[in-house]
């Protein structure tokens, strides 16, 4: 990693911005599910720009990068698949917590979550959640203790939904994302997988 100095109080900051923003998200019972996950990533976002020079947030498309990005985005989703069989066999409550989750988007149109996953969900939850907090952190605890905690934190917002499923479905992939960043030191391939998986698997292709 390029070396930056870390300061542990805005990064410790914006991990309550993000858990007051998924509190609201989640708990709160107003307004469309989808725009206000987009909202809270896209404040996320701005407020990594804000706090860390973008040259830090290295981002190079290429073949190389589409081609993991896609990859990675079809063993998750493969990975979520198998997770869902043997967890609907297994706990009595995962199906109805599954469904609850899917249920989030009645209403909307498949068009609109497509979009809003695609475009603005998925490319800002990367740049804050991996581009700068994992970043963050891996400079002050190193690459496996910034990657846990990091993990640790995004799977831990979701605990404001009130859904089992949900919260470790989040630490899953975000420990998956993770991995990836820590390996690649590139967002680039990190966020094409989670746009195509986020979207594939919330409206195009739910898991059956």
């Amino acid at each position: 990693m390029n070396q930056y100095r870390f300061a542990w109080k805005p990064v410790a900051a914006t991990v309550v911005i993000a858990v007051l923003l998924w509190w609201m998200t989640f708990y709160l019972q107003f307004g469309v599910f989808w725009f206000k996950i987009a909202f809270s990533a896209f404040v996320l976002a701005v407020l990594s720009f804000i706090l860390q020079p973008a040259r830090l947030i290295n981002f190079r498309i290429n073949w190389r990068s589409i081609a993991i990005g896609l990859v990675s985005a079809a063993l998750l989703y493969l990975l979520f698949w198998a997770g869902k069989t043997l967890s609907t066999a297994l706990l009595p409550f995962a199906g109805d917590q599954i469904g609850a989750i899917y249920d989030k988007g009645e209403g909307t149109p498949q068009w609109l979550i497509i979009l809003l996953l695609f475009f603005i969900t998925g490319p800002c939850e990367e740049i804050y959640w991996r581009g700068y907090l994992q970043r963050q952190l891996m400079v002050r605890f190193g690459g496996a203790g910034g990657w846990l905690l990091a993990t640790l934190c995004y799977a831990g917002v979701h605990i404001s939904s009130g859904n089992f499923m949900l919260t470790a479905a989040a630490g899953v992939a975000g420990a998956f994302w993770g991995v990836m960043y820590w390996r690649f030191k590139d967002l680039s391939p990190v966020i094409i997988s989670h746009c195509i998986w986020s979207t594939f698997i919330f409206a195009v292709m739910p898991v059956p």
